[in-house]
């Protein structure tokens, strides 16, 4: 029976947009199954978005949004990235969706059935301010393993150590920043010590297929013994759990995740059974290393207890974090590069997958370093790579009208280095096979500058016709070699050659002679330094601020009136500088009266919008508080004044409202602040005028 593969990455959570790092694991997925598809194996791959937990609750009450909106929203910006970065998944999907609702109650009721499944009481924090019970990310504090002072109540980022919120050492509400309190409440636990015996068994017959720091943690935590682990969480925004007395609690959102690659499948295959309910079927699984303990051993205990014979894991490849330029990768202080940034920067995606491959983090954590990214494009894809395929298409084009020359004799065997790649790569080692193959177009352009065409073509076009059938035949396995990595180079490659389709069966044909050819392209362009400095500069978040998005005005209000078609808007003519009209939803709140005259702060780079039909050019600032109370934001300027914080400049760039958004504003003690910057308005101060804390919109 012909092998099936079933791939997978890691669900990324859906509450931010994706920064390099967070790529390399979709991206190396992605490698490894072109690689299966080149081979003509069966092979589905699976990626989609964990939408659930108090990670898209958190953002979604930042951003003002439900926890539905706030998905829809960055699932559609997940989607475009990875479109974008070549990621050609056959499932992709949503933790959400109907599907995974369904198998995840339907895995945790057999859970249950089967004895797998006991109540308990759980200690849990409570904010008294907020009225809530927080779980996990709604709570921060010391991490009592590392003394680790950011870490979040499900896991600490910097030892990987999982976390019960009570366990942090002076923990805070994430929400208003108060003292939490513990309380008791009952919940439902998965009973790992009961699976035990079984998951040992399971992992001792498979974990010669795992990388080591997968072993590694997984034997850890073996050793210090399994405990039961709560499954449920009190929470509006998850998976319902389908039992008597818990039905207004959800899934814990790493209960629902993993199963999301099964919900994923069945989304999109009908016959999804046939590949998760089979014996024939290896599951690969590629992740970064805060995953490993969901993966090796609490999904796989939720499959095992079902006792319904589901596809376990086989293989995993996990990856060692890439940091950026010896720091972190920070949306907030525009810090590193993200998908977003890598779409407008103008450099292809085959670039950055390069990069991302050739500095993948097998074994340690890695750094993107703009200085070694240049260096990889320069030297690598362009010397190497895009240097060997222009001139040897370059010089047949000129000395054989485009015409495969004739192949007398074979001079370049390099079916043992075409077979080392073949098994670098079945046995996951992504980074030496790309080595691999680029060692090869080394060896290629090597033997080009040895046989010298440029020169014997006067004295021997026959010979130099063969050292051009060599290169060619090279150039095309070369195509295929790098396909996984850089797909769209691959494809140019091959239309340069004139081919169809090629597969890893075509390594080392021949090129029928005659075959025409197409005109050279160039496969990449060179980073120049005052380019490298110019992302250097923008990317390092020194002196770039996130406030600089914004161009921010003082403008006084002349006119009020009620929007004829919105019960909740005014009309408002201001002057900026320059006369303008606004639309503002403030009628529930101010009567015309209390708004004309007054100097408000407006975004004047916003994009305008028809709101009921009358044209916006701009926003004005209001805070409001979370009992809805709003207050306007003030300044005490002449109009067209600009309000800016120190170090910042005003943004030249029109922006959307999501845009906006993303620059954290907020009022506290009746001034207005970007983190804990003032905003002023010449050296003045900016103003609420009501007494609201909370949000500036």
């Amino acid at each position: 029976m012909k092998e099936k593969i079933l791939v997978t990455s890691a669900l990324p959570f859906v509450n931010n947009v994706p920064h390099l790092g967070n790529l390399v694991c979709v991206v190396s997925a992605d490698v490894y199954t072109r690689f299966l598809r080149l081979k003509k194996t069966n092979v589905i791959s699976i990626l989609g978005t964990d939408e659930h937990g108090t990670t898209a609750e958190v953002k979604a009450l930042e951003e003002g949004l439900t926890p539905k909106q706030l998905v829809d929203k960055y699932f559609k910006i997940h989607t475009e990235i990875y479109d974008w970065f070549e990621c050609d998944y056959d499932c992709y999907g949503r933790s959400s969706s109907k599907h995974n609702h369904e198998i995840a109650q339907n895995i945790f009721l057999k859970l249950n059935k089967n004895g797998f499944i006991k109540q308990d009481i759980l200690e849990q924090v409570y904010c008294d301010k907020c009225k809530k019970f927080l779980a996990d990310r709604f709570v921060g504090g010391t991490c009592p393993h590392c003394n680790y002072e950011h870490a979040r109540g499900d896991q600490c980022e910097n030892c990987s150590k999982l976390l019960d919120a009570v366990e942090l050492i002076n923990p805070k509400c994430s929400v208003c920043g108060s003292k939490p309190v513990v309380k008791s409440t009952e919940h439902l636990f998965i009973d790992l010590p009961k699976l035990n015996p079984e998951l040992k068994k399971w992992i001792k017959s498979t974990e010669k297929n795992w990388s080591e720091n997968a072993k590694t943690m997984t034997n850890a935590w073996l050793k210090e013994g399994l405990k039961p682990r709560c499954i449920t969480r009190d929470l509006k925004w998850g998976i319902p759990v389908p039992l008597k007395g818990f039905e207004k609690k959800v899934f814990y959102s790493w209960f629902d995740a993993p199963i999301g690659y099964i919900g994923i499948t069945a989304e999109c295959k009908k016959d999804w059974k046939s590949w998760w309910h089979a014996k024939d079927v290896k599951l690969v699984q590629f992740m970064g290393k805060d995953n490993i303990p969901f993966h090796t051993i609490l999904f796989p205990a939720f499959l095992i207890g079902t006792r319904d014979n589901y596809t376990l894991l086989n293989s995993i490849s996990v990856n060692e974090y890439l940091n950026y330029e010896g720091g972190q990768f920070s949306k907030s202080r525009h810090q590193g590069v993200f998908g977003s940034d890598a779409k407008n920067i103008g450099i292809p995606a085959d670039v950055w997958r390069y990069y991302l491959m050739v500095n993948r983090p097998e074994k340690t954590d890695t750094h993107f370093v703009w200085e070694d990214f240049q260096e990889k494009l320069n030297n690598e894809l362009v010397a190497n790579i895009g240097n060997l395929v222009n001139r040897t298409i370059t010089f047949t084009n000129r000395f054989f009208d485009g015409k495969v020359p004739m192949l007398t004799k074979k001079e370049l065997n390099l079916e043992k280095e075409y077979k080392s790649v073949e098994e670098l790569l079945d046995k996951i080692e992504l980074k030496k096979a790309l080595k691999e193959i680029m060692n090869i177009s080394k060896s290629a352009n090597q033997y080009f500058q040895e046989k010298e065409p440029w020169r014997i073509i006067k004295e021997d076009k026959e010979k130099a016709g063969n050292t051009l059938a060599n290169l060619l035949i090279i150039a095309r396995d070369l195509s295929v070699l790098l396909t996984p990595y850089i797909p769209k180079t691959g494809e140019n490659i091959q239309k340069q050659l004139n081919l169809k389709q090629q597969d890893w069966s075509d390594l080392g044909k021949e090129l029928g002679a005659g075959q025409k050819i197409n005109k050279e392209e160039l496969l990449f362009h060179k980073l120049e330094d005052k380019d490298l400095q110019k992302f250097k500069d923008e990317f390092s978040g020194k002196n770039n601020s996130p406030f600089s998005k914004l161009n921010l005005k003082v403008a006084k209000v002349e006119d009020v009136k009620p929007h004829p078609n919105g019960d909740n808007l005014y009309i408002l003519k201001i002057d900026v500088g320059e006369k303008r009209q606004l639309v503002a939803g403030l009628r529930p709140y101010y009567k015309p009266e209390e708004i004309k005259g007054k100097s408000i702060v407006v975004v004047t780079n916003l994009q305008p919008a028809k709101l009921r039909g009358e044209k916006s050019e701009g926003m004005l600032l209001a805070a409001e508080d979370r009992v809805g109370k709003v207050g306007l934001v003030l300044a005490n300027a002449k109009p067209g004044t600009q309000v800016l914080v120190d170090g910042a400049k005003p943004g030249k760039k029109e922006i959307t409202f999501n845009e906006f958004l993303e620059v954290k504003l907020k009022a506290k003690k009746g001034k207005a602040y970007f983190e804990k910057q003032e905003l002023k308005a010449g050296k003045e101060a900016v103003t609420i005028d009501r007494d609201v804390e909370g949000k500036i919109r």
